[in-house]
């Protein structure tokens, strides 16, 4: 075999093709003209997903997080906060999932750990996860009859954010807004996780995003 293709074998074997848990459904391909009924589902894929572990009580720990996220360190169960860059989830008393645009990840986690203080731990976890958007009229009907949990607005404001069951899998699901709901769920879950909310959603009129 030659040099010139010797380099050229080399660089296809190098080169590396980002494809998230979903992209064997083809959903980019979807038509943009379908008509719109109760319920829109789409997949946000290939996002920056950290998961932080830190003591809340270490002002220079969440002095360092504020610093470099834009946004404060939601403190309390099931809480959330978000920057023009981040959206940071509450998982526990001393664990946060930070979600980010994808391809910035490695520079967040830079800035972290350049910034924080004290016992704290950041680990990169964006290829075991994909986000699904649940949302229309009838989004929280869906849920209802996919998780046990109340996602009634009454118990689940926008903002709010719980990991439960959905339907035998689990997710991590935060209403963003009145009628839409962000799903972060684990790669392996993911296409039996968008197979059961296409199933729930049919009744209501259901339009694919991409």
């Amino acid at each position: 075999m030659s040099r010139v293709a010797d380099d050229v074998f080399n660089d296809q074997q190098l080169a590396v093709r980002a494809e998230s848990p979903l992209h064997h459904l083809g959903l980019t391909a979807k038509p943009a003209n379908q008509p719109q009924g109760g319920v829109q589902l789409k997949e946000q894929a290939l996002q920056g997903h950290l998961i932080l572990r830190g003591d809340p009580n270490n002002e220079l720990f969440t002095k360092g997080v504020e610093k470099t996220l834009g946004t404060a360190l939601p403190t309390q169960p099931h809480q959330s906060s978000q920057s023009k860059t981040a959206v940071v989830q509450w998982l526990g008393p001393d664990e946060w999932l930070i979600l980010v645009d994808g391809g910035s990840e490695a520079q967040i986690e830079k800035e972290l750990y350049e910034h924080l203080h004290g016992h704290y731990l950041v680990v990169d976890v964006s290829g075991g996860q994909t986000i699904l958007h649940l949302s229309g009229t009838n989004a929280e009907q869906v849920l209802q009859k996919s998780t046990g949990y109340d996602v009634h607005l009454r118990n689940f404001p926008v903002g709010k954010g719980v990991q439960t069951t959905l339907a035998k899998a689990t997710a991590l699901i935060r209403r963003t807004e009145t009628n839409t709901f962000e799903l972060v769920v684990r790669r392996s879950f993911a296409d039996y996780v968008w197979r059961w909310l296409v199933d729930a959603s049919e009744e209501y009129g259901l339009s694919i995003g991409s």
